[in-house]
């Protein structure tokens, strides 16, 4: 570690900062607070490398050039908030159903509608899952520190083309806008994964195939293959079908090329929890609260552990049963009136209680409050 490039930043810029390693090429996007300075900082780096920066006319224009750009072969993404990303929701849907990868990145803020443009918030959690409609299967990761949104914005372009999808990062406002010295990999240090390419000719290729692990190699636009890109369900020749006998497969496919795969997507951090009888469970600001609470109180000679969840969805119910399991009580941490912890109550056995530490009025959770709760409950 001594002897790599450090560097001060912002969290959003150590955002552009793994876009960039993980070979992103395209940003396009509007901006919004507090998103904008991943724009800015594109629209700064991206000439230096040969890449292409565009600010579209809305959040709807912004998610339709990357899922374009996508399709002709670039990495891309782009980077949004609150209503911003609510605009992005259906052509998010065209991109799940055409299975196009791609990366957006919500800096979370209080909501609904305008709401606090200014102040943190966890409330699209949710909406990261269940924004456009139908049937589909979403990846959604989060950071909590500023050096994790380098290392997980290449976890996430390494998901979307390992799986031909979309994948959101549920930053927050803390993170996005909070400043630390962190260490820049070198390259070859991180793995950066491209996508498939087709082996078959132009002739024989069938763009949306049933492979054994469920992802199509996908060519790109202008390499010599020529392929139908529709949002209609379709067939693997890319047209739209009304067949049961191919929308079955299509939609089985959406879901079981991700969920699938749940062990090679979920990751967690755990701490203190081999002997843990009480666990905080959070993610992304909320989890820096956390471990210090979890420090404190350990010091204390009470027998709490932290859960940090850096895979959102799919949702890690395995992992949390199994880590979960010698515990007797649990406290959800978020900023919002209660999402993730509804995922908590479904998976985990009934003995165990299930409590709720929740904020949303636009201002962080502090350790002391997550102390609070704990000798409320204990």
């Amino acid at each position: 570690m001594a002897n790599k490039k450090k560097k001060l930043m912002q969290g959003n810029m150590a955002c552009v900062e793994g876009a960039i390693y993980s070979g992103m090429q395209f940003f396009a996007g509007y901006p919004i607070t507090p998103s904008t300075e991943i724009a800015e900082g594109c629209s700064r780096e991206l000439p230096k490398i040969g890449g292409r920066f565009i600010q579209m006319e809305d959040e709807i224009g912004s998610i339709a050039a990357v899922i374009g750009a996508s399709i002709a072969g670039m990495k891309s993404f782009t980077a949004t908030s609150g209503p911003g990303y609510s605009l992005m929701q259906e052509n998010l849907g065209y991109a799940f159903i055409t299975e196009t990868p791609l990366v957006v990145i919500n800096v979370q803020r209080g909501g609904p509608s305008t709401g606090l443009p200014t102040k943190v918030s966890q409330s699209d959690t949710m909406q990261a899952r269940w924004g456009p409609h139908g049937d589909y299967a979403a990846i959604a990761v989060a950071p909590s520190t500023v050096q994790e949104c380098h290392t997980e914005t290449v976890r996430a372009f390494n998901l979307s083309e390992r799986f031909r999808t979309p994948v959101t990062i549920l930053l927050d406002e803390v993170i996005g806008h909070s400043r630390g010295v962190i260490s820049l990999p070198e390259k070859g240090e991180l793995e950066v994964y491209n996508r498939v390419k087709p082996t078959a000719s132009p002739e024989e290729v069938l763009p949306f195939e049933m492979t054994p692990n469920l992802v199509s190699p996908m060519a790109g636009y202008g390499e010599g293959y020529r392929f139908h890109v529709t949002g209609l369900t379709h067939d693997v020749h890319g047209f739209s079908t009304n067949r049961s006998d191919e929308i079955f497969p299509k939609l089985d496919k959406l879901h079981n090329k991700i969920l699938n795969y749940r062990d090679e997507i979920s990751k967690l951090r755990i701490e203190n929890m081999d002997d843990a009888e009480v666990a905080f469970i959070s993610y992304g600001s909320v989890s820096r609260a956390a471990l210090q609470a979890t420090a404190i109180a350990r010091e204390a000679g009470v027998k709490v552990g932290c859960i940090q969840l850096y895979t959102i969805w799919p949702f890690p119910e395995k992992e949390l049963r199994q880590i979960c399991a010698n515990c007797s009580k649990v406290i959800v941490g978020e900023l919002n009136m209660g999402q993730i912890i509804h995922e908590i109550e479904r998976v985990l056995p009934g003995d165990i209680e299930i409590h709720a530490k929740q904020r949303y009025d636009g201002e962080i959770m502090t350790p002391m409050q997550l102390l609070e709760k704990l000798e409320e409950v204990l």
